[in-house]
């Protein structure tokens, strides 16, 4: 059975019936890191709106275990070395029942150790593969890895009839983990990766690697692994260039935010997606739908403008904080954490979220990924 968690599942009715006022009672302690500001913070931003939103939602429907939520977030300003200090501030000082944040590779990797030390429950928002493989006992999160979103691009690559690409990755953690895996399963597909061209995250020009892509005519398409800024730089110059092959971008950049950035480069650009981006155009027995559209009227109702994909791995790891807590019925490091790793058939605005001791995202391509194209400048969803 499926389990859409909007807000608060039944606390208010179970406060209502108790007669016990959740604000009389010691909170629930939820900590928060995010990359606000900085070169990150197309992610973190939304992130950060999300909790708060959500977390007052709960609070007004009674909060959880009869307890309100009580926030505790702080900006990393996207320095992993920032994370690290926030979240030992969070667990040493503020006492958090439940850590989340993350909202990069380099910032989540930061805080691990620290998580499995202290043996409190971790909810990365953050995309690489790393994160949850090897599985740690502590260490959970939302996105889809950086291997799904290859596996979902070789998939409509081999559609195309595409088998020789080029490979354009960043050498941040993100880039360079999916790298690592772009490489690791293209054999699986029937790929082969004939150019192999990395960024550094400061770079603001990637002519020099297009120019010597663009000199092997054996190459059949582009695909760029990244976030921030250096995606979106790629695109241009190779526009500039005038480079034929089509081009892939990584799940890193599924947001408004890269279409402004790209501006008419993006044109044609596939990628893979979470449901949140397309939520009206997905088909009415989709099973992200409701979730998706749900988020989406909130949030926008709050903040005037579209959430992002990013914003809804903020919403997925509360709810499922949320979610084990109330069957926890504790919010006990130990009892959360075990409650957490048996989620099961929670409908995130994601995916739906089935988790393991042996999986710690519990997340499957075909209900957390949708694959798009650029057309006319916005999300069109690819049906073929």
């Amino acid at each position: 059975m499926l389990r859409h968690v909007l807000i608060s599942l039944s606390t208010a009715a179970a406060l209502a019936l108790s007669g016990v006022a959740a604000a009389d009672q010691e909170p629930v302690r939820i900590g928060a890191f995010v990359s606000a500001t900085g070169p990150a913070s197309y992610l973190g931003d939304p992130q950060r709106k999300t909790l708060e939103l959500m977390i007052g939602r709960i609070n007004e429907e009674g909060g959880v275990l009869g307890r309100p939520l009580e926030l505790s977030l702080y900006d990393d300003q996207s320095g992993p070395d920032r994370a690290r200090s926030y979240a030992r501030r969070l667990l040493a000082r503020d006492n958090a029942h439940v850590l989340i944040g993350g909202t990069t590779t380099g910032a989540t990797m930061a805080v691990v150790e620290l998580a499995e030390r202290l043996e409190r429950p971790f909810i990365s928002m953050a995309g690489a593969i790393v994160i949850i493989d090897p599985v740690r006992k502590w260490v959970f999160k939302t996105p889809e890895t950086d291997r799904m979103a290859v596996q979902q691009i070789y998939e409509d690559m081999t559609r195309r009839g595409i088998s020789r690409i080029a490979l354009v990755s960043g050498t941040d953690g993100f880039g360079a983990s999916g790298r690592e895996q772009s490489r690791a399963v293209a054999a699986d597909y029937g790929i082969e990766i004939i150019e192999d061209e990395t960024y550094a995250p400061a770079d603001s020009d990637m002519s020099a690697q297009l120019t010597r892509i663009r000199g092997n005519g054996d190459v059949e398409a582009v695909l760029v692994f990244g976030f921030g800024g250096g995606p979106a730089i790629v695109s241009r110059n190779a526009r500039d260039l005038g480079m034929e092959p089509p081009i892939y971008q990584s799940h890193g950049v599924a947001s408004e935010n890269f279409l402004e950035l790209a501006g008419s480069a993006a044109e044609g650009i596939r990628m893979p997606v979470s449901p949140i981006l397309v939520a009206e155009l997905l088909p009415d027995e989709d099973p992200q739908k409701g979730p998706a559209m749900d988020y989406l009227s909130a949030y926008q109702e709050a903040y005037g403008e579209r959430p992002s994909p990013f914003g809804g791995y903020a919403y997925d790891a509360l709810m499922i904080a949320v979610d084990a807590m109330e069957r926890a019925g504790s919010t006990d490091p130990h009892e959360l954490r075990d409650a957490i790793e048996q989620t099961s058939g929670l409908q995130g605005v994601t995916g739906t979220y089935d988790m393991s001791p042996e999986d710690h995202m519990g997340l499957d391509i075909e209900t957390s990924f949708r694959m798009v194209e650029i057309r006319d400048g916005t999300w069109q969803l690819i049906t073929d």
